[in-house]
């Protein structure tokens, strides 16, 4: 089976999400849009298209939780629920919540040192 197939997104905390974003919008050229992170698009015409997000989100979001991580990165899989069936049978701590949404399925997975792993199965096309 195959599992995890590019980086997603990183995400990560920000005492300021927004002045960081004008820094690296003036400084390094991110296009950061107004919902605050910036969308890297990839493929080409001899590739599958795909994207990888960037966002900073405020000091105190709880999105990362349960880790006390202040990132989470977001890997990009084939088959999010036979990924998930096969780590829970691997004995991995896979979390309870699942998403799906226009944006594609959701699920996320604890490493070993307590970091939150974002999976995400891209809708078809993307």
């Amino acid at each position: 089976m195959q599992r995890v197939t590019g980086i997603g997104g990183i995400f990560f905390k920000s005492p300021d999400p927004k002045r960081l974003g004008a820094w690296y919008r003036t400084h390094l050229g991110v296009d950061v849009a107004d919902w605050g992170g910036a969308v890297f698009t990839w493929g080409g015409p001899d590739g599958a298209p795909g994207m990888t997000l960037w966002t900073p989100f405020a000091a105190d979001t709880d999105v990362m939780a349960p880790s006390a991580a202040p990132f989470m990165v977001n890997f990009r899989v084939a088959d999010l629920d036979a990924l998930l069936a096969a780590l829970r049978a691997e004995g991995c701590e896979v979390l309870d919540k699942r998403e799906d949404s226009e944006f594609g399925k959701f699920g996320w997975v604890m490493d070993p040192d307590g970091n939150k792993v974002e999976l995400w199965e891209p809708p078809p096309g993307q």
